[in-house]
């Protein structure tokens, strides 16, 4: 009795397929690095931990820098109040870190101002206010029983409008007016209290307010010497110095120009050059983890490399590096905000924090392409059957 072929009723099964699609793709490369951070958990925290400290010291350097220029270019401009040139005495000025603002360091010149100019002595010095070091300034026409303050100086005292503040031995009532950290008084307080230390702002005639070459024409009636660079010094043993706020070459204001030489004397000096020991230090832990990731994975990237996936081998480690390298910029940063407010609060405005932030962040590409890149070239230079034996 013949039969027939009993039917093969068990249901097909067809291997899953490989998703495709760039969106698919990442997805699958994100999954695949995600498990690797999950079987090595102790790898991914090292690494985050060591590349973090040195984004944190690095973030920590460039708030610090951007927070002084910010400061630098409110002190000028509370300073200038709209004048076009800035006369300083031969001594100088300085920056009172305490008091948060600029000091002169000696008798503002004597002046001749010529026809149709204006010229306004400030005197200013540094006095203690309810216990905080205060700049004080004094100028012809403040009443004598007031005292104009500065927004920021008014919260930092703790006082409003209205308000009675000791200065000296003489009650004044506040007036706020300005953002600046400076406090100002009668002339005749203010000599009583800081001496005849002080500076002149000087206004052009107007409609000559934009003039590029105010400086030389005021320097000349007036016999002083003149710049543009806030960073050239008086000369000690001169008379005093002309600052040209509007005139000059190159894109940047007086302002610009004063706030970049704050900013520069902190990422030039000592604290600056750590910072960058460190980000050298924050590459050199990423290339040693991505190289031992890679020494340890070899057999599982030589199979891959042997059925033709070796891009995606590349692919892999840049993903992989992208996450451990964003979840370190965001520790360090945090991290950094933190130490910041905590040491230098006058220091670790919000904005600060943002602008230093920033300029780490353009550190990341470079960081985790060169993370990424250096073990995986080492990786792709070896054959596949290389990367299946015992020995690298």
């Amino acid at each position: 009795m013949e039969t027939s072929p009993v039917a093969n009723t068990a249901p097909h099964t067809r291997a899953p397929q490989i998703p495709t699609g760039s969106q698919n793709t990442f997805v699958c490369l994100v999954r695949f690095a995600l498990a690797n951070i999950r079987r090595r958990p102790e790898r991914f925290v090292l690494s985050v931990v060591g590349i973090a400290l040195a984004i944190a010291c690095v973030t920590v350097v460039r708030t610090i820098s951007a927070g002084f220029a910010i400061t630098g270019a409110e002190s000028i401009t509370d300073v200038l109040g709209g004048g076009q040139l800035w006369v300083v005495p031969a001594a100088g000025t300085h920056f009172d870190p305490q008091a948060q603002a600029l000091v002169a360091a000696g008798p503002a010149p004597a002046l001749t101002v010529p026809a149709g100019w204006s010229a306004t002595r400030t005197l200013s010095g540094v006095v203690e206010v309810d216990g905080e070091p205060v700049a004080l300034q004094g100028r012809d026409g403040i009443a004598g029983g007031e005292a104009v303050v500065g927004s920021k100086l008014a919260e930092r005292l703790g006082v409003g409008r209205g308000d009675d503040v000791t200065v000296g031995a003489q009650q004044l009532r506040v007036v706020t007016a300005g953002d600046g950290q400076s406090l100002t008084v009668s002339t005749a307080l203010a000599r009583s209290l800081v001496g005849d230390n002080g500076w002149w702002v000087v206004s052009a005639p107007a409609g000559q307010e934009n003039r590029r070459d105010l400086a030389a024409a005021f320097g000349a009636a007036a016999g002083l010497p003149y710049t543009a660079d806030p960073a050239v010094r008086p000369d000690a043993a001169g008379t005093g110095m002309i600052y040209d706020t509007v005139g000059g070459s190159g894109p940047l204001t007086f302002e610009q120009k004063f706030s970049a030489l704050f900013s520069g004397k902190v990422t030039g000096s000592t604290l600056g050059l750590i910072s960058m020991i460190g980000l050298v230090l924050g590459f050199v832990i990423a290339v040693s983890s991505f190289l031992a990731a890679v020494t340890e994975r070899k057999r599982e990237f030589g199979i891959m490399s042997s059925i033709g996936l070796a891009d995606e081998v590349l692919y892999f480690f840049l993903v992989e590096s992208a996450m451990v390298f964003l979840t370190s910029y965001v520790v360090g940063v945090i991290v950094a905000g933190i130490a910041v407010a905590l040491v230098i609060p006058g220091i670790a405005t919000m904005t600060a924090w943002l602008q230093g932030a920033a300029l780490t962040a353009m550190f990341l590409p470079a960081m985790a392409i060169v993370g990424a890149l250096v073990p995986v070239h080492r990786l792709l230079q070896q054959r596949p059957v290389s990367l299946l034996g015992d020995r690298w």
